[in-house]
């Protein structure tokens, strides 16, 4: 017998996060705010992590959330941010990142370790953290802000893309060890988003490939999508909010992309 609410327009199950905690990195701007924003609008109580304290402060006070002050390559000023009390989330969504753009043999190795720290190193030590809790109450899901760059490579982009597909592993890993305990673990792999990060990336680009900024963006980002536009974040923040539905709860371990058809070639 056909289920008569599909093709109603009624939804199966609803956004409905009420009760829950969210801990979202780099959530003051960009697609990690998007994040906040729709969370929080769904019922979450969001912890919003960022080195930005005005700004961190600002996108907790909008959703009624909680602000953390940390930069992701100190370790150590994690741990204790880690170690609050109260800050036991139900949902993590790793977001934060940033981008370098250099050729291997003139990139600063400094530059890697930070990228490698803030988009692997500091994940892991936040799902060592909040996986307990999750396994206790047989609830969580995590959700790792990824990239096409996660199963795809681009020159000049060293240490973004092996975090990336490190990053990839490490939810891979994640969704097995969860699995027994009701906790689903994906990757979502946009193109390019309209982000500050994204605004950086141009400049670079167009220093890299000595072009005007404009043309970075048509013949750079855009070159291998389909569909020849920006992602929005807010597009990003609805994936991942659909992702925390219990409607969701087997996709786990998956690499879901949102490129605008750059992988399908």
């Amino acid at each position: 017998m056909s289920n008569p609410s599909l093709g109603t327009g009624t939804p199966l199950v609803a956004l409905a996060l009420s009760g829950r905690t969210a801990l979202v990195t780099g959530g003051a701007s960009g697609i990690g705010r998007a994040c906040v924003t729709r969370l929080a609008a769904a019922g979450a109580h969001v912890h919003v992590l960022d080195r930005d304290p005005a700004a961190a402060q600002e996108a907790a006070r909008a959703c009624g959330g909680t602000a953390h002050v940390v930069d992701l390559t100190d370790m150590d000023a994690l741990e204790r941010v880690l170690e609050r009390r109260g800050l036991a989330p139900d949902v993590v969504v790793n977001n934060a990142g940033f981008q370098v753009v250099a050729p291997i043999h003139e990139f600063d190795p400094e530059d890697f370790r930070r990228i490698m720290a803030v988009m692997v190193e500091a994940p892991f030590r936040i799902l060592r953290r909040a996986l307990p809790h999750m396994y206790a109450n047989n609830w969580g899901r995590v959700v790792n802000i990824s990239s096409v760059h996660g199963v795809r490579a681009s020159p000049f982009k060293s240490a973004y893309v092996a975090a990336k597909h490190a990053l990839e592993g490490l939810s891979k890993v994640t969704a097995l060890e969860g699995a027994p305990h009701g906790v689903t673990s994906n990757c979502v792999d946009p193109a390019y988003v309209r982000t500050p990060l994204m605004e950086h990336q141009i400049a670079d680009q167009a220093a890299l490939h000595g072009i005007a900024p404009d043309d970075v963006v048509r013949d750079v980002m855009l070159e291998r999508t389909a569909i020849k536009r920006l992602i929005e974040p807010a597009e990003v923040a609805e994936f991942v909010a659909y992702l925390c539905t219990d409607a969701a709860s087997f996709i786990s371990g998956a690499s879901l992309p949102m490129d605008g058809a750059w992988t399908a070639r």
